[in-house]
């Protein structure tokens, strides 16, 4: 057997010149071919530089060939082994190529696992005649508005599957997860208010029930301080556009008997006080109280400069007061929110009007009714900065609400809108259709009378169709009030926001469907009224998100989602505020207190009162 040369006839380190070795002397070029050397035997020889290599063309994905040895110089290999090498690669290479498929089946078989389990969003696909793998990425959850098409599968189903005699309004909520709360006494009457330190006016903005709470925040306030409290002055909201003051919402004179053992308030600065600032409130000094502010600012800020003054102003006063105050300052909101504050004469009676409507059109289920408050108007839409189905056209749309009511604000450097992200974290608002198969999942069935509170929606006559489709006995206040009789409300939202909040009050079920300051205070006011249970569903939009962008779901299975959601609802409804919670959503315990065990199943008619 010849010595092998590890130098290739083929190689420029075949020349004498490139072949010297490191003592110098020259080693000739020799002309004799290197028989392949055994990869196993030379990877013996050295781990870390292999010599050779091989490369496998697998016939059905990539080439027609078996295996394909390259050519290596190197040590001697015994013919015997050449042999079982090459046939084990005669084996393989036919083993590869009947069985290709093998080579990918773990592959699928992890994807698939991962692609159920939701961690990867691609889509995999084996062609065996083309010859490989076809891996295409998923668009995004959320990222695409599917609920049309989850719709359109369910229809039928939902259809037949009827409750018969059972009417879901009967049974909505669980009268064993009641605790029995009942509106607190009053025991903070005084007989006679001590000397006020001076005039507190304030400025309430935003819509109706952020107004609410500026104005309940301002009662506690001027409690604090012993302030006499100016009726407050409405700020005119870009947004909402209403010039209603405040005596054209809320029944003034109710309002200040309601607070005169508490607190002392006035329509207007006394004259005297008035000719000191040259008869301007504007000349009054205001101070800049920042947000959520404590008890104990205002007495060493606010005090001192009320007390030398007589008279303060703070604009705007929305949220300018912490939620962990003392009791009694506590009892004062409550005493505002619950009691003092009802709705004008005119809101009232034709209140009363539509509620006695919504109760006669669901004589079939005892007059009980739901409530939506549907926030799919242009301006939520816009803000939340979610797609839904309308292409171009509806982004254009958008882009011009959005610069009309917010000047520039989406358009800032840096501000990144992810439409898809927003959908799946749950900040889109619920459109009618997902709103209607919520409901519907949930077992109300075509025969329950539906309420919905809501603005203008966008492209009413598009997106409420498939909620009629499904809730046929569906009113809202243009179809429960005649036209006549909203003539004085036209152009004022405010004063439309109370016949909304009114209806909602009284109705069996409550379903909020965004946020906000209207769905915060009815859950706290329903509380109120119904021995601390708010009887609202406050979905879970980000688990509807992933349910709607599933067209291939079961009926079964969504429907299965859907109750529970209800049922979570059901005992969430009783929630005690927490330190940093609000008592206007959750009034237990600061304004409702505990009932006695053996006086609970008594009498439990609540009046209700506008």
């Amino acid at each position: 057997m010849h010595g092998h040369s590890r130098l290739s006839t083929s190689s420029p380190a075949a020349s004498p010149t490139a072949a010297a070795g490191a003592g110098g002397r020259s080693v000739a070029a020799t002309t004799i071919p290197s028989p392949p050397s055994s990869p196993r035997l030379r990877r013996t020889r050295s781990e870390k530089t292999p010599d050779s290599f091989i490369s496998i063309t697998v016939g059905g994905f990539g080439g027609k060939g078996g295996w394909r040895r390259g050519s290596a110089g190197g040590g001697g290999v015994a013919e015997k082994q050449n042999l079982v090498e090459s046939v084990v690669f005669v084996v393989l290479a036919a083993v590869f190529r009947r069985r290709g498929v093998l080579l990918v089946a773990p592959l699928l078989y992890i994807s698939g696992m991962l692609l159920y389990m939701g961690s990867l969003s691609f889509d995999v696909d084996v062609n065996l005649k083309g010859g490989g793998v076809v891996v295409r990425k998923r668009a995004p959850p959320g990222s695409v508005y599917r609920s049309p098409q989850v719709f359109e599968r369910l229809l039928p189903f939902m259809e037949a599957d009827t409750n018969g005699s059972h009417n879901l309004l009967m049974t909505a909520w669980d009268p064993k997860l009641r605790q029995g709360w009942k509106p607190c006494e009053d025991n903070n009457i005084k007989s006679e208010l001590p000397t006020s330190n001076g005039f507190l006016i304030i400025e309430a903005n935003g819509g109706l029930n952020q107004q609410r709470l500026s104005i309940c925040d301002a009662v506690a306030v001027a409690g604090l301080l012993n302030a006499t409290l100016v009726i407050p002055i409405f700020h005119l909201n870009s947004v909402w556009q209403d010039s209603s003051k405040f005596g054209d919402i809320f029944d003034e004179d109710f309002f200040i008997q309601s607070l005169r053992n508490h607190v002392d308030v006035v329509r207007e600065l006394p004259s005297d006080v008035l000719e000191r600032f040259n008869h301007n409130i504007s000349s009054i000094v205001n101070l800049r109280v920042k947000a959520w502010s404590s008890p104990t600012y205002y007495l060493q800020n606010v005090l001192p400069k009320l007390r030398r003054m007589r008279a303060v102003r703070i604009a705007p006063f929305s949220n300018r007061l912490a939620h962990a105050v003392s009791p009694d300052i506590q009892g004062l909101r409550c005493l505002a929110n619950f009691k003092a504050l009802r709705f004008s004469e005119p809101i009232r009676t034709l209140a009363e009007k539509m509620v006695d409507r919504m109760v006669k059109n669901s004589s079939h289920s005892d007059g009980k009714y739901v409530s939506v408050h549907l926030r799919f108007e242009t301006d939520m839409v816009a803000f939340s900065c979610c797609e839904y189905d309308g292409g171009e056209e509806e982004k254009h749309e958008m882009d011009i609400a959005r610069e009309r009511s917010w000047r520039g604000k989406f358009r800032r450097r840096g501000r990144i809108i992810r439409p898809g992200a927003n959908r799946v974290d749950g900040k889109c608002p619920l459109t009618p259709l997902e709103v209607g198969m919520m409901l519907r999942g949930m077992g109300f069935d075509n025969t329950t009378s539906i309420y919905i509170a809501a603005g203008n929606i966008y492209k009413a006559e598009k997106y409420m169709a498939p909620l009629k489709q499904m809730f046929p006995r569906l009113e809202t206040k243009d179809t429960l009030a005649t036209a006549e009789e909203l003539t004085s409300f036209k152009g004022h939202l405010s004063r439309l926001a109370a016949l909304d909040y009114t209806v909602c009050l009284h109705s069996e079920v409550f379903v909020t469907t965004q946020g906000g300051n209207f769905p915060h205070f009815l859950m706290g006011h329903r509380r109120y009224l119904h021995e601390g249970h708010a009887k609202t569903v406050k979905p879970d939009k980000r688990k509807l998100a992933l349910l709607f962008d599933k067209p291939s779901i079961r009926w079964q299975d969504f429907k299965r989602q859907m109750q529970d959601m209800l049922h979570h609802s059901d005992q969430k409804g009783s929630e005690l505020r927490k330190p940093s919670g609000s008592l206007y959503t959750y009034p237990m315990p600061d304004c409702m207190c505990k009932q006695p065990e053996e006086s609970r199943y008594g009498d439990n008619n609540t009046s209700l009162s506008f």
